[in-house]
């Protein structure tokens, strides 16, 4: 098959063990991202597999009325930068593999890393040595601080064992079957919504974003946590009332952020004025971005270009377009 691979931006999937899975396949790798819809559509124009790196570039219905050849776009996890509905009408098969026995331990990792990173300031003090002074400030050790966790899933289970390991008191909230899973598992909940930002020295957000999740966290629940607390978001942007985070970080509450994901991305401008708050660390949403995960993921989407080119696929969206007519 004719294999098009989009933002692979560091040439990393090549390299990687799982690319041995495209060996016969005609596969061209696309390391930028063209700024047009019709750019990116002659630059696939016989295509007949797809493959996304994350949701890097969405799929829209202009998008696939140019693509012809287009028989198979395959990914993993979730998939709100794809047009389903379009995908079916055009007769194209998504697969993604939802992979519902595991967890990105490399978004857990980073999660981790930011709490670490804004307890003991560390960007500010690697800034302070590199500027020709001493100690900036004083950091805070995280046994005996509480971790609040916002969202019961997989990832945040990994953060919530970290945290025990560092001699954190962990408790949770999220959605009323969130809250009734974490219950289920022996998990403590906060007292009440309030009292979950409130009482939380750190607090790490881990919900996908859909509609109904779209802005669930809003400015006035960052308004009531502490001046001295750190919110950390890993996930995705929007799961953030719009703008609520910079408007907070302003007010003084939350103290610090660690966050990996943002409204615009990728996100380009220097001056961002979120980006440039002296109490935020940011990172450019690499959360999954590690040779480790890649392999992993990628290794589950070209295992599903190679069992549709055998006429068995796995892990498909919208199956009622195969078999093709």
């Amino acid at each position: 098959m004719k294999v098009h691979i989009l933002d692979d931006w560091f040439d990393t999937l090549r390299h990687l063990p799982c690319f041995e899975k495209l060996r016969g396949h005609d596969v061209t790798i696309w390391n930028d991202h063209p700024p047009t819809t019709a750019l990116l559509a002659d630059r696939l124009a016989e295509a007949e597999a797809l493959v996304l790196f994350r949701e890097r570039t969405p799929v829209t219905a202009d998008l696939l009325q140019r693509l012809p050849k287009l028989r198979l776009i395959s990914q993993r996890s979730v998939y709100p930068h794809i047009d389903v509905a379009s995908c079916t009408a055009q007769g194209v098969l998504l697969c993604s593999n939802m992979h519902a026995d595991g967890h990105s331990v490399a978004a857990a990792e980073l999660t981790w890393a930011l709490v670490l990173a804004c307890a003991r300031q560390l960007t500010a003090q690697n800034a302070a040595i590199k500027a020709g002074q001493w100690q900036m400030g004083v950091g805070q050790s995280l046994a005996g601080r509480r971790l609040g966790l916002y969202g019961y899933g997989r990832i945040a289970q990994a953060v919530a064992g970290y945290a025990r390991a560092f001699g954190m008191e962990v408790v949770w909230w999220g959605s009323d079957a969130g809250r009734a899973r974490a219950v289920a598992a022996g998990e403590t909940l906060a007292e009440s919504r309030a009292a979950f930002f409130a009482d939380s020295d750190f607090i790490s957000l881990h919900v996908r974003l859909k509609p109904e999740t779209q802005g669930i966290i809003t400015l006035a629940d960052l308004g009531r946590m502490k001046q001295s607390a750190s919110f950390i978001n890993t996930s995705r942007a929007g799961l953030v009332q719009a703008g609520a985070l910079l408007t907070a970080m302003r007010a003084g509450r939350p103290g610090r952020a660690g966050i990996d994901v943002f409204e615009t991305e990728p996100l380009t401008a220097a001056d961002d004025p979120l980006v440039h708050h002296p109490n935020v660390i940011a990172t450019p949403h690499i959360g999954f971005v590690t040779e480790d995960e890649l392999d992993t993921q990628f290794a589950d989407i070209f295992d599903q270009i190679n069992a549709f080119a055998m006429g068995n696929p796995i892990h498909m969206i919208n199956s009622a377009v195969w078999p093709r007519k």
